[in-house]
């Protein structure tokens, strides 16, 4: 996978035109996003697999290149998680349980701080989910998460305690994917 990116990456770069983005898996990931009006590039990408299916694409955008977790986790700047549903094979309590199960870990376990949050954001899961769906929540210091699914707006949930769990599912120092985290923060 990191492979193909560099040599996508190299190729564009060599070609002379403007970097359009990344393919991943079928997934074309822009080079930025414009949530809320605030301008994120892109910082890597790769697939969260399990039993041998991708499930989604799982991107990272940020105002600057970072490389490591913490800095996205501490950070003072937005970024944004966006997953692109790759698998019919997801559902919306599939979602939910892996949420729950990635906040537990992002949390060491305590969830007690945040648990009404989690409850507000994982709605964000109750209506069906299908192959082709996109999910992006935009982490902003000091407002916690502004979630969208395909360009909608659904709901802003928390607080920096929240926002930071949120992340460290993905980012983390115990995150659902060890190989996702990589890739997200290597390209």
């Amino acid at each position: 996978m990191k492979k193909q990116l560099l040599f996508a990456a190299a190729f564009m770069g060599l070609s002379g035109f403007a970097q359009a983005g990344v393919e991943v898996s079928g997934v074309e990931v822009p080079d930025s996003i414009t949530p809320q009006e605030t301008l994120l590039k892109f910082n890597g990408a790769g697939v969260r697999s399990k039993f041998f299916v991708d499930l989604y694409v799982g991107s990272l955008f940020t105002t600057a290149k970072v490389q490591d977790g913490a800095s996205v986790l501490n950070s003072d700047q937005p970024a944004a998680i966006r997953l692109n549903v790759t698998s019919g094979m997801i559902t919306s309590e599939k979602m939910t349980n892996a949420l729950n199960e990635g906040f537990e870990k992002a949390t060491g376990g305590d969830t007690s701080k945040i648990d009404d949050s989690i409850k507000a954001f994982i709605a964000v899961f109750d209506e069906q989910i299908k192959e082709g769906d996109q999910f992006t929540f935009l982490s902003v210091p000091g407002h916690g998460i502004t979630s969208f699914k395909n360009g909608k707006k659904l709901s802003v949930t928390g607080d920096d305690i929240f926002r930071k769990a949120v992340l460290g599912i993905w980012l983390g120092q115990n995150p659902t994917d060890e190989d996702l985290k990589e890739d997200m923060l290597d390209s």
